[in-house]
């Protein structure tokens, strides 16, 4: 068994885990802790406050007991927002409160992108415009080209957590470029994994979502590589080791 930790902020989209476990099968398990979001709100004061060491902390010890291989703070805003420097200490502070593997989902675009073989993007963003553009510059420091970037202007993760499909599919449709090699949409508040394989389909490209890259980074983590077609591009990769 692969069990697969993740601290997740609040309550808006995790209900895209069990899905993905399902699709996973066999016997990877992916456990979920919430970490307590304090202000919903995806502004930078409160979302530097909500990544802090000591609202990951809360949920490690959990995660460690549950007998997780690998720990993935499931939150894009609330890492990115700290640069791609405060990024990296985010993850090694989590590392060492864990024993574990750590990483964050700023960090599993950039893994995904380039597991792809994808070195320009454009995002569609649920975020107001300057913090989609601090994911901008962090895809930036990671020698990923940014091609556009379309933001929503949406202030809470509870709004996002409420959006149909026809609203993602908008939203992806909004941001795609001719010369963008994928479409990123970042927010693990946004519900996104049962809508993957239709996002493919509509763009013609791969399309890599935050809980969906949120995952496949703790299987990276936990040196696992899963055939799972109808999470997209991404779990299609080569060489492939079925669960």
């Amino acid at each position: 068994m692969t069990a697969l930790g993740f601290l997740y902020p609040g309550h808006s989209g995790e209900d895209d885990y069990p899905r993905i476990e399902q699709l996973l099968g066999s016997d990877i398990r992916v456990d979920l802790v919430h970490t307590d979001i304090g202000e919903d709100a995806h502004r930078v004061d409160a979302l530097l406050e909500m990544g802090s060491p000591q609202r990951l902390a809360a949920g490690v010890s959990e995660l460690r007991l549950a007998g997780a291989d690998a720990v993935v703070w499931a939150c894009t805003s609330g890492s990115f927002v700290h640069g791609w420097d405060g990024a990296h200490e985010q993850v090694r502070g989590l590392a060492q409160a864990a024993g574990l593997p750590a990483s964050s989902t700023s960090f599993a675009f950039v893994n995904a992108a380039k597991e792809i073989g994808v070195r320009r993007v454009s995002v569609g963003a649920t975020y107001p415009d300057d913090v989609a553009r601090l994911f901008a510059d962090f895809l930036g420091a990671a020698g990923i080209e940014v091609t556009d970037v379309v933001s929503s202007g949406i202030i809470t993760a509870a709004e996002v957590g409420t959006w149909t499909e026809a609203e993602v599919l908008a939203l992806a449709r909004a941001a795609d470029r001719p010369d963008a090699q994928a479409v990123l949409l970042p927010d693990t508040a946004l519900h996104t994994v049962a809508h993957i394989p239709a996002l493919e389909k509509e763009l013609g490209k791969p399309v890599l979502t935050a809980n969906q890259v949120t995952v496949w980074e703790g299987l990276r983590l936990a040196d696992r590589r899963v055939n799972a077609p109808e999470l997209g591009a991404l779990f299609t990769r080569e060489p492939v080791v079925q669960a």
